[in-house]
């Protein structure tokens, strides 16, 4: 009788603990974490869809590693478009932080394969409902063009910058134009459209 006893308590101090995991989202932070340990150990992307949608990789003038004015160098590529421009992820991945800071303004970072973050500054807005743990594809809208941080009094732009668990790496070599809906010779008097995405 004692032992169904000790059995009890302990059944009851675990399915507690368990509870207030859950109840606290523990468990949600556990399992997000976990999937950022599983995307560690993956090969990262070599290849990245334009975060733009009607930029063509050719129009992005070469910005990597350019002087800034406080003896730093930019760590990224500068991509010019409209204000308010959808800004999609370049990449599958998870959101892995949502924020603002001085020099990027409000921003969103996804973490992919290979560990690598793939980040986006100078953002209008954010896309709504986007929250850090969010599943994203190259598809996600996460936020719009603008000019926060120390992009104020620039034109619009999109600030990307890819970061490897050893530094920042420039992202236009990976870039690749997003390839805009063709119509195919089978096509149909509703005029489907065949859509080729990254």
């Amino acid at each position: 009788m004692r032992l169904v006893r000790r059995f009890s308590k302990l059944f009851a101090v675990l399915a507690v603990t368990l509870l207030l995991l859950v109840v606290t989202g523990f468990s949600d932070t556990f399992v997000f974490y976990a999937r950022i340990l599983k995307l560690y150990t993956q090969d990262p992307d070599t290849k990245l869809a334009m975060p733009l949608e009607d930029i063509r990789k050719k129009a992005i003038a070469d910005t990597w590693q350019a002087p800034r004015g406080d003896g730093r160098k930019h760590e990224g590529q500068d991509i010019f478009a409209a204000r308010g421009t959808p800004i999609l992820s370049a990449t599958s991945g998870y959101i892995f932080k949502i924020g603002e800071n001085n020099l990027g303004g409000q921003t969103v970072s996804v973490i992919s394969r290979g560990g690598r973050i793939y980040y986006y500054a100078h953002l209008d807005s954010y896309a709504r409902g986007i929250k850090v743990g969010d599943r994203v594809s190259t598809r996600t809208v996460l936020g719009y063009v603008g000019t926060t941080g120390n992009a104020q009094g620039t034109p619009p732009h999109l600030h990307f910058g890819v970061y490897t668990p050893s530094g920042a790496i420039n992202p236009l070599p990976m870039l690749a134009d997003r390839i805009a809906p063709t119509v195919t010779k089978k096509e149909t008097p509703n005029h489907r459209l065949h859509r080729s995405v990254l």
